[in-house]
């Protein structure tokens, strides 16, 4: 259970982290509205034209003596919506984090030197490209795992009292696993861990994992919350990715009362993408 504290401290230090430095958390906000404002725009389609597809897919309720069929519809429409809600929540780190793969990196790269003791951080001698092809990958096939899970906890939702309480509490796990690994791989990734290995590490801290990635996915649930926390959860997951390695950590790195002037007038890390070649 200790874990769980430790896991939900990690995100608060992540918070705490970019709001110390304001350049670093304004230049992460930029892929989370372009990416908003896409998702945005999916969920108001499904809102306006849900009920017109749950008609189309269920034409044996045509028949159906009121009030059964309206009623039945609408429970569909709701769970689609809901069904699509968890998918954007489950999605919307992987799309932002391959957005703005660069900003991130450059962040995640940035936490590591300012908690390291020796003030370095590990960097990926792989080219941009390639970075962004096994990002891409490795989203994918996380999201295929999201899916199957997403799809089993919609039918499991039909369970009478189960699928009412039970399940929409494994889902808020699922997703924050999920969510955890997505934000993590930003700065494993960058120390060569490969998918399967960061899911063995993950799996082995399963209650670290939730006490991180649970509260997150549900403040993620909040319109627009995601965007603000995005830079801050990068943060945090760079924080658990040197817990999960055992890497020594810098106590003082946390300290409230490091400001922004630390960074100095310029911030190279931020201001830029890293170069193709790191």
């Amino acid at each position: 259970m200790r874990d769980l504290g430790t896991g939900f401290g990690h995100l608060l230090k992540g918070q705490r982290w970019v709001a110390r430095h304001g350049r670093s958390y304004g230049f992460g906000l930029v892929p989370g509205l372009i990416t908003l404002v896409l998702y945005v725009g999916v969920l108001i389609a499904l809102a306006l034209w849900g009920g017109d597809f749950v008609d189309w897919a269920t034409p044996f309720a045509d028949d159906w003596p009121s009030p059964w069929t309206g009623l039945f519809r609408g429970f569909l429409t709701a769970v689609l919506f809901a069904l699509a809600l968890l998918l954007a929540v489950l999605t919307f780190t992987a799309v932002t984090l391959l957005v703005g793969q660069p900003f991130y990196e450059a962040l995640s790269e940035r936490v590591d030197r300012d908690v390291s003791p020796d003030g370095t951080a590990p960097e990926s001698d792989l080219p941009l490209w390639r970075e962004l092809w096994i990002s891409g990958r490795d989203s994918v096939r996380i999201l295929v795992r999201a899916a199957v899970w997403g799809v089993l906890l919609f039918a499991l939702g039909f369970v009478p009292v189960v699928g009412q309480t039970v399940v929409p509490v494994i889902g808020f796990f699922v997703t924050g696993f999920f969510l955890t690994e997505e934000l993590a791989a930003v700065a494993l990734q960058r120390r060569g861990v490969e998918l399967r290995e960061r899911l063995a590490l993950l799996r082995s801290r399963r209650m670290l994992v939730w006490g991180f990635g649970t509260p997150l996915g549900l403040a993620f649930l909040v319109p627009f919350v995601a965007v603000f926390l995005m830079p801050g959860a990068v943060a945090g997951a760079t924080l658990l990715a040197r817990e999960l390695l055992g890497e020594e950590t810098r106590d003082g790195a946390e300290d409230p009362s490091e400001g922004e002037a630390a960074a100095g007038p310029a911030d190279p890390e931020v201001s830029s993408p890293p170069a193709p070649g790191h």
